[in-house]
C-alpha cells in the first residue's frame, strides 16, 4: 500500500510497523499517536513514536525503502504530513520496562502498541513526574473509551511512588 496525504494515524503507523517486520525489525508504538488510536481521533498526534532496539543503520535502510528520509531526529515522507521517530530504548512506563505489548491488524499491517492500560499509564507518567496536565486529559480520553485494568494502574502508580496522583486521576473519572 502507497503512503498519501489522507492516511490515518493507524493505518500509517500499522505499515510502517508491518514494513519494519518485514525487515525483521521489531518495533512497538508508543507515546501519542497511541492516544489517537484508543481516543478515536479525539487527540490528534502528529508524530509516530517507535520504540525499537534495532541498529540505527537498519532502521534507516528499511525507512528509506518506504520512502522515508531523515530529517535530524525525526524522519518525513513527501506524501504525509506525519513524521516518524525512533526514541531510544527500552521500551518502559515510567521506571517499568515493558514485557508484552498489544496488536491490532489493520488493511496496511499488523502493528505493535501499547495496550489501553498502558497507554493511561505512559501518559499518567508524564503527569507524575512532570504535572504534565496535556497528559492527565489524554489519558482520560483513552480510560473512558475502554476497558483499564485498574489494579494494575494502582499497582503501577505505587511502586512509581506516585499514589496521590493516581488517586487524583481516579476522581476526576465517572
Amino acid at each position: 500500500m502507497k503512503i498519501h496525504k489522507d492516511m490515518s494515524v493507524a493505518d500509517l503507523a500499522a505499515l510502517v510497523c508491518q514494513h519494519l517486520a518485514n525487515h525483521q525489525i521489531e518495533a512497538v508504538l508508543t507515546g501519542g499517536a497511541v492516544v489517537t488510536i484508543y481516543s478515536d481521533n479525539e487527540y490528534q498526534s502528529n508524530d509516530l513514536d517507535f520504540i525499537s532496539t534495532a541498529r540505527e543503520k537498519l532502521i534507516d535502510g528499511a525507512m528509506r525503502s518506504l520512502g522515508f528520509s531523515r530529517k535530524d531526529r525525526y524522519y518525513v515522507h513527501p506524501d504525509t504530513d506525519f513524521f516518524v521517530e525512533f526514541p531510544a530504548p527500552p521500551l518502559a512506563i515510567g521506571n517499568e520496562p515493558v514485557r508484552r505489548v498489544g496488536e491490532q491488524r489493520f488493511a496496511t499491517g499488523l502493528l505493535k502498541l501499547l495496550t489501553p492500560t498502558q497507554c493511561v499509564m505512559d501518559r499518567l507518567a508524564a503527569f507524575y513526574y512532570w504535572n504534565d496536565q496535556q497528559a492527565f486529559r489524554q489519558a482520560q480520553m483513552v480510560a473512558r473509551r475502554h476497558s483499564i485494568d485498574w489494579d494494575e494502574i494502582r499497582r503501577w502508580s505505587t511502586a512509581e511512588g506516585q499514589t496521590e496522583k493516581f488517586a487524583q486521576f481516579r476522581k476526576q473519572l465517572p
